[in-house]
């Protein structure tokens, strides 16, 4: 926060420097803020940098100080500044207390100020004490040379009466103090950001100043107004429309409710609250002759006045009290005592936002979407690109995903890239080399694949439950060419792969299956034959129970070549004669598909997601979770994208046209959609999509009605071409 100093401090006295900074530190320390102190001080203003945990009306800077306490609050400041220091060596060598000349000679200045040093320590021993061994106050000596020092130093070093009239002239009113929460720096601020290392108040260097780090704009507004039309009223709704929760089916409305409480009825909503109630998950609750809907997860919590707020505050754009009041049915007391409460947690900040000229009245936002409105107001980020469209979306994902022509990858490390990025993503197991891996690698061969399976350094398997083996309800795991598998790094496992505390039902298995999967859980990693001869089994049958057991994502094996040759069928056969004929089995080891232990923490879990979605997607909308299986739900996304974005990790904005809600970008996706939607020419358009491919986004991206992805074929990604 910025405080422009009056400018009657400037008229009033020329010695300000150093009563600037020990009136800072005085009152600092009175409200416990030192630690947090990064501020600067120079003849025309003061900063203090605070971090979020200090966060605090700004008008309460003008009560720092009151004409009662002044005189001793700055004592308690000086005594511990250089200028006492100097002040006392002055008075004492003048009181003959320290002699300047002795037999006849000068004595050195250095032995001057050790002699001053220990005088001190003599008379003032709190002032050269360690500040981390003294308690409360520090106690100043009834000493003659103590007092006339610290008389310097008030009406001498600094103007102590001219002071005490300005506090006196803001306390009795006569003096107008006005506090502005800008979105960037005012024009009279910047002399300070920009001040001398001297004017800081302590010794980090330069390059670690947080003032360093504010960005100047030569276009900032000038008709500020007592702090009215800072904020633009396009930004307000637009942020506004983007916090508030979308609700396309029940259960996205389920999840408003669980963030929101207490929601007053929506009639473009009914129909899916009503098919909330039959189901049990929500009902209606009346406080103050009022109908709200809440969850069935959130009656214990439906008058608890803090977590009401706390959720609305999510995803309301600047609002007031009695606004909140009227809406929610709770008293402005119980508003009023939440909102404290969210304050000083520093979630939400109070000021006039947007309210119009003679409308006093105090608005409350959530901090970080006001920081998302100030950055829209400023055309930061958020408008450095118009919205693509979705078709220029997903060309640039033909590009993120190397299947544009040009932007494929090459040889064992571009596969490595490949598989890093869509790790997680279940596609069916017959088109992983032919439909996606060819198609992102140039030249691709198989034995990339094979060379970063046998190292060790990529597994593969299916990661989500099959729904026979965690249900059961009599159905079977049929092995299949379209069973579900993806690859990733053996470093992922412990984030992506399921616990091994997950209840798996294993009636959905042949008896087949049953005596392969024990023999490996006996025996651990196993050769085909070892399988065969241990469970007693034909090696047909072995076949087929590890085709079962792949698709119920139970086993995998040490190479992909184990699963090629399940999936041909001419090998399986044992066709061929002499040197055309192939082995019918791979000689890689069989194993249990491993699981996470206790599985990873949720937070953990939920942040690793979400750099993978990043990395897969470029630009992430709610509407490409439709094609994840195994992703957490965008409810508990929002906050780990909302916390990188703060970090500067990724960008959020309207980056894409047409679909509703949060949308967030890595920044270098951001450049990229630019230079997507500028392009003229586009050779992506005449791109084969396979429909197994993650890039077959019709009916989500594109017009048109979805496309079955276990269904062999492509499409062109523009049909017009």
């Amino acid at each position: 926060s910025f405080v422009d100093v009056a400018r009657a401090i400037r008229e009033t006295t020329s010695k300000k420097a150093n009563m600037y900074h020990l009136v800072l530190l005085g009152c600092c320390q009175g409200y416990h803020l030192v630690p947090m102190l990064n501020g600067v001080v120079a003849d025309n203003g003061v900063l203090i940098s605070l971090t979020e945990v200090h966060a605090f009306p700004l008008e309460l800077v003008f009560e720092f100080l009151k004409p009662q306490t002044l005189e001793h609050v700055l004592t308690q400041a000086l005594v511990d500044s250089p200028m006492f220091a100097t002040r006392w060596r002055w008075n004492a060598s003048r009181a003959l207390a320290i002699l300047r000349f002795r037999g006849g000679s000068k004595v050195p200045a250095p032995i001057q100020r050790m002699r001053s040093d220990d005088l001190l320590a003599a008379v003032f021993p709190d002032q050269v004490a360690c500040a981390e061994n003294l308690t409360g106050e520090i106690r100043i000596p009834d000493h003659p040379l103590v007092r006339e020092t610290i008389g310097n130093c008030l009406h001498e070093a600094m103007d102590l009466e001219g002071l005490m009239q300005i506090i006196s002239a803001i306390a009795d009113g006569e003096m107008k103090t006005v506090a502005i929460d800008n979105p960037a720096p005012s024009p009279f601020s910047h002399e300070i950001l920009n001040a001398n290392p001297y004017a800081f108040l302590d010794d980090a260097p330069l390059e670690e100043r947080r003032a360093r780090a504010v960005q100047l704009r030569g276009s900032l507004r000038t008709d500020f107004v007592g702090g009215a039309g800072i904020l633009d009223p396009t930004a307000i709704t637009q942020v506004s429309e983007d916090a508030w929760p979308e609700a396309r089916d029940a259960d996205e409305l389920h999840d408003a409710l669980l963030s929101l409480i207490r929601l007053p009825p929506q009639p473009a909503w009914q129909g899916y609250f009503e098919q909330l109630r039959e189901m049990g998950r929500a009902s209606v609750l009346i406080r103050g002759k009022r109908v709200f809907w809440i969850a069935t997860e959130r009656l214990g919590m439906a008058d608890d006045a803090l977590a009401i707020i706390r959720g609305w505050m999510e995803s309301l754009a600047p609002t007031t009290v009695a606004a909140l009041s009227e809406m929610l049915a709770l008293t402005r007391k119980e508003v009023a005592e939440a909102l404290g409460v969210i304050e000083a947690q520093g979630q939400v900040l109070q000021g006039r936002f947007s309210v119009a000229e003679g409308d006093g009245e105090i608005q409350w936002c959530n901090r970080r979407i006001l920081a998302r409105i100030h950055q829209m107001t400023l055309g930061r980020l958020r408008r450095e690109i118009e919205p693509a469209s979705a078709l220029d979306l997903h060309r640039f994902l033909c590009r993120w995903q190397h299947v544009a022509p040009g932007s494929q990858l090459h040889g064992a490390e571009g596969t490595l890239q490949i598989i890093q990025q869509l790790q997680g993503y279940e596609i069916a197991a017959s088109s992983w080399e032919p439909e996606i891996l060819a198609r992102r690698v140039k030249g691709y061969s198989p034995t990339y694949l094979d060379e970063l399976c046998l190292s060790g350094e990529v597994m593969w398997g299916r990661v989500s439950p099959h729904p026979a083996m965690v249900d059961g309800e009599g159905r079977r795991v049929r092995p299949t060419r379209i069973a579900p598998i993806s690859f990733f790094l053996r470093e992922s496992t412990d984030w992506l792969l399921p616990s091994s505390s997950a209840e798996v039902v294993f009636g959905g298995l042949s008896p087949a299956a049953h005596d392969v999967f024990a023999v490996l859980q006996a025996q651990g990693a196993s050769f085909f034959a070892d399988l065969s001869r241990e469970s007693g089994r034909l090696a047909s049958e072995v076949e087929d129970a590890l085709w079962e057991l792949v698709a119920a994502g139970l086993v995998t094996a040490d190479g992909f070549e184990n699963l090629r040759a399940l999936l041909d069928p001419r090998r399986r056969a044992g066709q061929g004669r002499q040197r055309t004929r192939r082995p019918r089995h791979a000689g890689g080891r069989w194993a249990v598909m491993p699981r996470a232990g206790s599985g990873a923490p949720g937070a953990v879990h939920t942040e690793a997601f979400a750099d993978q979605l990043i990395m897969r997607w470029g630009v992430l909308i709610r509407d490409l979770l439709t094609k994840e299986t195994t992703a957490p739900f965008w409810r508990e996304l929002l906050p780990v994208l909302r916390l990188k974005e703060a970090r500067g990790e990724l960008r959020a904005g309207r980056f894409v046209a047409g679909f509703s809600g949060e949308q967030f970008a890595a920044p270098e996706a951001v450049e990229m959609l630019r230079s997507v939607r500028r392009a003229t020419e586009h050779p992506e358009d005449a791109t084969q999509i396979a429909n197994t491919d993650p890039l077959n986004l019709a009916g989500i991206l594109l017009p048109g009605p979805r496309v079955n992805t276990h269904s062999v074929g492509s499409r062109l990604l523009n049909p017009a071409v």
